[in-house]
């Protein structure tokens, strides 16, 4: 797949059932307030936005 400049391919999106998501995210509350972690889960949620545009 080609991005939007016509070179760059764009990379897969990795999908994940709901079961997934939801014990992702009951994992995410049960972490310490302040954890690098969740920051970091909140930038791979933007960059996951902008492949699905990539493409």
């Amino acid at each position: 797949m080609a991005g939007s400049n016509g070179g760059t391919p764009c990379p897969p999106v990795v999908d994940y059932t709901s079961a997934e998501q939801s014990r992702a995210a009951d994992e995410v509350e049960a972490l310490p307030e302040g954890t690098v972690i969740v920051r970091m889960l909140s930038d791979y949620a933007v960059l996951r936005d902008q492949v699905r545009a990539c493409r």
